[in-house]
């Protein structure tokens, strides 16, 4: 996927029988996924544009209903489609906040110069963010401003840590 798009769910399920689809979104708040569009889906390999008719969260996860999927079988070729929009349609990110997809593949450093390796991805906990960092092995580093994460260049494209190398 190019730098241009920017995931925000998957469709993991169908809800009801009116083309109704469950939804793994990667938006906070969850249901801030039905606000955009167009979005675009990823169906084996071939990515086209499509419109949210209406959604809502619903338990722990969101529901959604797509335009042109008006039943359960129709819905159903959706399963596992990657849910994108266009890098623009996003909000910039306030100051000092970042979007999960701009700190995966930052080159992670300490503060004395040792390469830690590469954020390959992002992932929430009740407390804070954290990185996974893959280099010479698997690392998980709380994303937690001042203490651990020093700076980040995204210009750059580098993110500097206060973290020994040996743990």
């Amino acid at each position: 996927m190019s730098d241009n798009w920017v995931v925000l769910g998957r469709v993991s399920g169908l809800f009801g029988v009116q083309g109704w689809v469950r939804v793994f979104s990667h938006t906070e708040p969850r249901h801030g996924i039905v606000s955009y569009n167009p979005v675009f889906l990823n169906q084996q390999g071939k990515w086209q544009s499509s419109t949210i008719e209406d959604g809502r969260a619903h338990g722990a996860g969101v529901v959604l209903k797509f335009a042109g999927y008006d039943d359960r079988d129709q819905a159903a070729t959706l399963i596992q489609s990657t849910i994108a929009v266009r890098r623009e349609q996003l909000p910039p990110p306030a100051p000092g906040e970042y979007y999960w997809t701009d700190l995966e593949g930052l080159c992670v450093v300490t503060l004395e110069g040792a390469k830690l390796g590469t954020v390959s991805r992002v992932f929430a906990t009740g407390a804070n963010d954290v990185l996974v960092v893959k280099g010479e092995r698997e690392r998980l580093l709380p994303f937690v401003k001042g203490q651990v994460v020093v700076e980040v260049d995204l210009g750059q494209g580098l993110l500097r840590v206060d973290w020994d190398p040996d743990f």
